[in-house]
């Protein structure tokens, strides 16, 4: 039963990577080539990686309390191993992620999980045949866990490939698919709430100032498994400094954190986020 959900389940996904990938024929960058290389080697070692943010709230389906209300931050940051691009103009780099579930309003602030998630990605620009950017493909090796022991321990690797593009006008799409291996005996079940890949789609609806996105990732089941992710960023500043946003976040579905991957959550958090610039190459040049 469950090598059926799989092959369904991989079927929806090859099917998701075709339409993203078709719908960039037509989207050509204005980038070109030369000017992708020269960006390379201005960008810093040392970069974000990932949204870092802060942001706190309360579910919608539940009661709210100090027991159900919560916080939740994320830290991410990548350093680039060479800026000499390796064979086939490929890039490699070693990133880190944490992200964390912090229980502020309880008496004693416990945090009750943090996920760990190192990587290691190689990252390649696909040009037309004009040498304008189309896209850019990444392949990481990821670990991520939440460092427990017992039978409170979580932990799952992955083979991602990626591919990023701009399908509209002022809209990216980031399309992921992996491979998983060496589970832990606690999270045999894993594939079943974050099957094997997601997409997100990331629109621009001022420049600079405001911007809303979605993520979506559906389980290894024919039930209502999965998760969608809603955001909008709001720059409340006159100047947009550092990619410093206000961020309203609905989460609904299962695994937003490892521990209870198998609970359903309905969660509408606010706060500061700092966003990622790492495809800034896509946004609709003035």
């Amino acid at each position: 039963m469950k090598k059926n959900k799989v092959k369904h389940s991989s079927r929806f996904v090859i099917a998701l990577v075709i339409v993203v990938l078709s719908s960039t024929l037509c989207s050509a960058q204005s980038i070109l080539k030369e000017e992708y290389n020269d960006s390379i080697r201005k960008l810093p070692y040392f970069s974000i990686h990932k949204n870092n943010y802060f942001i706190s709230g309360v579910p919608t389906n539940k009661h709210i309390d100090r027991n159900t209300a919560n916080a939740k931050y994320q830290i991410s940051f990548k350093q680039m191993i060479s800026r000499d691009a390796l064979p086939w103009d490929a890039y490699l780099f070693i990133t880190y992620t944490q992200k964390a579930f912090w229980d502020i309003y309880k008496e004693s602030l416990p945090f009750s999980d943090i996920n760990f998630n190192p990587s290691v990605d190689v990252g390649k620009a696909i040009f037309n045949k004009n040498n304008e950017l189309q896209g850019i493909l990444g392949l990481s090796l990821e670990h991520e866990s939440n460092g427990r022991d017992s039978i409170a321990s979580r932990s799952w690797n992955r083979l991602t490939a990626n591919y990023t593009t701009t399908i509209l006008k002022n809209t990216t799409a980031s399309f992921e698919v992996w491979l998983p291996f060496m589970y832990k005996e606690n999270n045999a079940d894993l594939l079943e709430y974050v099957g094997l890949g997601e997409i997100n789609i990331s629109h621009e609806i001022k420049r600079n100032k405001l911007y809303a996105e979605v993520m979506v990732r559906k389980g290894l089941n024919f039930n209502g498994k999965g998760v969608v992710r809603s955001r909008i960023y709001y720059n409340p500043f006159k100047r947009n400094l550092s990619n410093q946003y206000i961020m309203l976040e609905w989460y609904l579905g299962q695994a937003e954190t490892l521990l209870d991957y198998q609970q359903s959550r309905s969660i509408i958090r606010l706060g500061y986020v700092i966003k990622s610039n790492e495809f800034n190459w896509f946004k609709q040049r003035k």
